[in-house]
């Protein structure tokens, strides 16, 4: 009996049907793959920036935050380019041409919104006057704003005794006003702007780290961060890339409105006489100088108090508009 021969059903080219079909399988399936990724990543970039737009879109057709913004730009132009807009030295005195009469010392052709009691010209301080309310009002909410975000980041995220520990410090801050504590700074520090800035930095971060604590307390449990907490994220890239984007505006539109404060604070300590040096040309100083001349010269108090009262209108009307642009609910 002859036993047939057992014949091989593998081709000879060295791989099996189904060897082909799998390779086959997987190089289509790594470019399907690579192509949603693709997608995705596309759809990723997409979206911010299509919030983006709808936020800008928001914020424009706010009337009163597009005044705001207005206004905003005009002090930050006349702050960047006072040296040419301004008419006169602002320290310039001129003893001989103030004269006595009202009529001598106010607004003119010459001097638009008058001399001050030693002949300085009052335009040319109250345009130099803008640079100083714009370095104090945003370097001190940018520190203010740093400090908080961070204090606020770790108490909210990883809470027990950081939440404790924080929480009752901004409560020590909480216990004085702004104004006294920063009077109680600049009494052992000193005048001038730097000291100025430090110490409404100080008295301002508190109210940031618990806007920032509250929100992150209320998004740190969402699906999208326990996702990635599931995929392995760090603990750093889970608050900087999941967390902190969607609690910081409550953040922005607080140092928004905070900028104005800073800017009347700023005014307030230099009228106090704890501010600012007298002689430089600051708002507030120029306040305090006609304080005593109401009813005959108001030139002296009136153009100063204007600049105040149209730059903190600027930062809430501004404030306002980034309010309602940012809203989840008009999304």
């Amino acid at each position: 009996m002859t036993v047939p021969p057992v014949t091989s059903s593998i081709p000879q080219g060295g791989s099996t049907p189904g060897t082909a079909g799998d390779a086959s399988l997987h190089a289509d399936g790594g470019d399907a793959f690579a192509g949603v990724e693709s997608a995705a990543a596309a759809l990723g970039t997409a979206k911010p920036q299509g919030q983006l737009r709808d936020i800008g879109r928001r914020f424009l057709r706010n009337r009163l935050a597009v005044f705001g913004l207005v206004l905003i730009g005009l002090l930050f132009l006349t702050a960047i380019f006072a040296p040419l807009l301004a008419p006169y030295d602002p320290y310039q005195q001129n003893l001989l041409g103030t004269g006595v009469d009202a009529t001598q010392a106010g607004p003119s052709a010459k001097h638009w919104f008058g001399v001050d009691l030693v002949g300085r010209d009052q335009l040319s301080r109250v345009i130099y006057g803008s640079r100083i309310a714009v370095v104090v009002g945003l370097v001190s909410i940018i520190m203010a704003v740093f400090i908080g975000v961070l204090l606020g980041a770790l108490a909210g995220y990883f809470g027990r005794s950081w939440d404790t520990v924080i929480m009752r410090t901004a409560d020590v801050f909480f216990a004085f006003p702004l104004l006294i504590g920063a009077i109680l700074i600049l009494t052992v520090v000193g005048q001038g702007v730097l000291p100025v800035i430090l110490a409404l930095a100080i008295f301002s971060w508190a109210t940031i780290a618990r806007l920032l604590r509250s929100s992150i307390l209320s998004i740190r449990e969402a699906e999208y961060v326990e996702a990635a907490r599931s995929l392995g994220a760090s603990r750093w890239r889970i608050v900087t890339r999941h967390i902190l984007p969607n609690s910081l505006a409550p953040v922005l539109v607080f140092a928004t409105f905070n900028v104005g404060t800073a800017v009347v604070a700023e005014a307030a300590l230099s009228f106090l006489g704890v501010g600012v040096k007298p002689d430089v040309p600051e708002w507030g100083n120029m306040i305090a100088v006609g304080r005593g001349f109401v009813g005959f010269k108001d030139f002296l108090w009136f153009f100063p108090s204007m600049a105040v009262v149209f730059t903190v209108l600027g930062f809430i009307f501004a404030g306002d508009g980034l309010r309602d642009a940012l809203d989840p609910k008009l999304r």
